[in-house]
């Protein structure tokens, strides 16, 4: 009687782990599974530094034109080529007096998510729209400085 047990459990233990192509197939299996996550990935960082380029334009613009209609109430004093615009973003950053009071239209200057840089470009009145140099008259709009493709074919510097 002992014997019929003894060939029960070889088998059991004969059937235990995997073989080779088991394990061949599983792991090519995988692999193909995180190279589709990759791309899926990839496209989920470009989209997030997208959407924070965006807000981050949106802000110093909004922060630009909040500067533009202080000045244009006469609360500062502007240059005559100024247009009421602020010289730099620096400007905005560190704030005006108006009346003993400081006036902040920035906490910061933001980073450029897509260069990673605190550099971005700037447009006065006076330049071109196209152009990627600035004129050194007051701060009309801002612009990445990125040479990039957005995903809807875009480029950045057009933002």
């Amino acid at each position: 009687m002992a014997e019929p047990e003894l060939s029960i459990r070889m088998g059991r233990a004969q059937e235990r782990g995997l073989t080779l192509v088991e394990l061949i197939i599983t792991i090519a299996l995988l692999s193909i599974l995180a190279s589709a996550a990759v791309p899926v990935t990839l496209f989920t960082i470009k989209r997030d530094k997208e959407h924070v380029l965006r807000r981050d334009l949106w802000e110093m613009r909004d922060a630009i034109d909040h500067y533009k209609d202080i000045a244009d109430s006469g609360a500062v004093q502007i240059k005559v080529d100024g247009n009421g615009y602020p010289p730099d973003l620096e400007t905005l950053v560190n704030g005006i007096d108006i009346r003993g009071m400081k006036v902040r239209f920035l906490r910061r200057i933001p980073i450029d998510p897509m260069t990673g840089k605190a550099d971005w470009g700037l447009h006065s009145m006076q330049d071109d729209p196209k152009s990627d140099s600035f004129g050194g008259q007051a701060v009309f709009d801002v612009y990445s400085k990125s040479q990039g493709t957005a995903l809807d074919g875009t480029k950045y510097s057009d933002w």
